[in-house]
C-alpha cells in the first residue's frame, strides 16, 4: 500500500490564521479531513482547512496517524542562530524624521530585525524594499493583503524593469514580515522568483592592480587597496576588521562574521605585512584597523572612493570598484594553479557554485587551446 502524504501551509483567510491540508485526491484522506472541526474548502488556495490552534494541530497529528505521513517542513520555521557576532542597529529607522503621507515600516518588523541580530545592509534593504511594498497599496491594511496583491506588486517592479536583484530583495522583505513576524513561515510558498542573471565578474590583470596600489596617495590608502586584492576581502570585511585581527606570526587575516555570519581565515601578504605594520606606527587606530579621522569606524564610500581615484591615476578607463578587486585575487590564484576548494574557503563562499564562476574568466585554460584558425 502506497504511503499517502499531507502538507501543512499557513494561510491566511479573512484576516484569520489558518492551516491548510494539502494532498492528492484520496478518498480516506478526504473522508477524515472532513471530520474535522470547523473545516471548509478554499477556492483560491485549492484546498482544506481549519482555524490555526494548538488544539487543531494536534488534532491533525491524531487524526491521520497511521494514515498519512504528515510533512510540517512549510509549516515550522527553520532555527535561525548564529548571527550573535554580527553588526546591526534598527535605531536609526525608529528615530529618523518621517515623510507625510507615507507608511513607515511597523514597529514589529524592526523588533523582529533587532532581535534576529540582521547585519546593517540587511536591515537597510528590507526596510526600504518593504515600506516600498506597504505604501504601493496605500491605505490597506497588511492582513488584507494576499498572494495576488503580491504577485501584483512584482508585476509592478518588473514593468518598471527593476533588477532581478531587486525583485529577489523585495521578495525576501515581504517574506519576512509574513513568514518570521507573523510566525507564518513558507506562506508565500507560490511566488516564483527572477531568474537569476549569470553575469560574468569584472576582473583587471594583475600589472593594473599593482599600479592601482602604487598609486594610492598614503600608506592607509595602499594598506586598505592591498587588503581588497592580497586576501579576497569584502569592502565591509575590511571595514569590520580590527588590530587583533591581523596574525603576522600565522600569516593570517581572521574575517568575523562575513556574508552569511561565517568566520574565516584568508591568507596574508608579506608585502602588505610591513605596510601595515609602518601604517600602524603613523596612524595609531585604537579599535577598528582603520578608522576615521574621529576615530569612528571608515566609511564604505570612503573606501570606494580610494579605489576610484587610484585607478584612474593609474590611467584605467574602465569603472574600478572594490569588489573587483575580490574578484582578481580570486582569477588570479586561479590562473596560477590553486585549488578551486581552497579558493572557495578564503573567500567565503558556502558553496563550490559560487567559486566555480571564476572558472569562466580565468585565462590560462584558453592558452592551451589552438585557435582552428591557426
Amino acid at each position: 500500500m502506497d504511503k499517502k502524504f499531507i502538507t501543512l501551509k499557513h494561510l491566511l483567510i479573512d484576516k484569520q490564521k489558518c492551516i491548510g491540508l494539502q494532498f492528492y485526491s484520496d478518498k480516506v484522506i478526504e473522508a477524515l479531513a472532513g471530520n474535522l472541526p470547523g473545516v471548509q474548502w478554499s477556492e483560491d488556495f485549492r484546498m482544506v482547512y481549519v482555524k490555526n490552534t494548538t488544539g487543531n494541530l494536534d488534532l491533525i497529528y491524531n487524526q491521520f496517524k497511521g494514515v498519512a505521513w504528515i510533512n510540517s517542513n512549510y509549516f515550522f520555521p527553520k532555527s535561525d542562530f548564529g548571527r550573535e557576532n554580527d553588526s546591526f542597529d534598527v535605531e536609526w529607522f525608529r528615530n529618523r524624521e518621517k515623510s507625510e503621507g507615507l507608511k513607515a515600516c511597523p514597529e514589529n518588523y524592526l523588533a523582529k530585525l533587532e532581535l534576529k541580530r540582521y547585519a546593517n545592509n540587511t536591515v537597510r534593504t528590507y526596510v526600504s524594499c518593504f515600506e516600498a511594498f506597504i505604501n504601493y497599496f496605500g491605505d490597506r491594511e497588511l492582513s488584507d493583503l494576499d498572494e495576488n496583491d503580491v504577485r501584483l506588486y512584482l508585476q509592478k517592479l518588473i514593468a518598471e524593469n527593476k533588477s532581478h536583484s531587486y525583485i529577489n530583495q523585495a521578495i525576501n522583505a515581504i517574506k519576512f514580515y509574513y513568514e518570521v513576524v507573523m510566525g507564518m513561515p513558507n506562506r508565500f510558498y507560490a511566488i516564483e522568483r527572477p531568474r537569476r542573471e549569470e553575469r560574468l565578474p569584472e576582473v583587471l590583470v594583475k600589472e593594473d592592480v599593482l599600479c592601482i596600489i602604487n598609486k594610492t596617495r598614503n600608506i592607509k590608502h595602499r594598506c586598505i587597496v592591498s587588503l581588497l586584492y592580497s586576501a579576497g576581502l569584502r569592502r565591509n570585511e575590511v571595514l569590520c576588521l580590527k588590530l587583533n585581527d591581523i596574525d603576522g606570526k600565522r600569516m593570517l587575516i581572521k574575517v568575523r562574521s562575513g556574508k552569511g555570519n561565517r568566520d574565516r581565515y584568508t591568507i596574508l601578504s608579506e608585502k602588505l605585512l610591513k605596510d601595515l605594520r609602518t601604517y600602524y606606527l603613523e596612524w595609531r587606530p585604537k579599535n577598528f584597523l582603520f578608522e576615521s579621522p574621529t576615530g569612528n569606524q571608515y566609511s564604505a564610500e570612503s573606501i570606494a572612493k580610494i579605489v576610484r581615484e587610484a585607478a584612474r591615476r593609474a590611467g584605467i578607463r574602465k569603472r574600478v570598484t572594490p569588489h573587483m578587486l575580490r574578484h582578481s585575487f580570486a582569477t588570479h590564484l586561479l590562473e596560477s594553479g590553486t585549488d578551486l576548494r581552497y579558493i572557495q574557503v578564503l573567500l567565503g563562499h558556502k558553496s563550490t557554485k559560487t567559486t566555480e564562476i571564476y572558472t569562466h574568466v580565468a585565462t590560462n585554460i584558453f592558452f592551451t587551446i589552438k585557435n582552428p584558425l591557426d
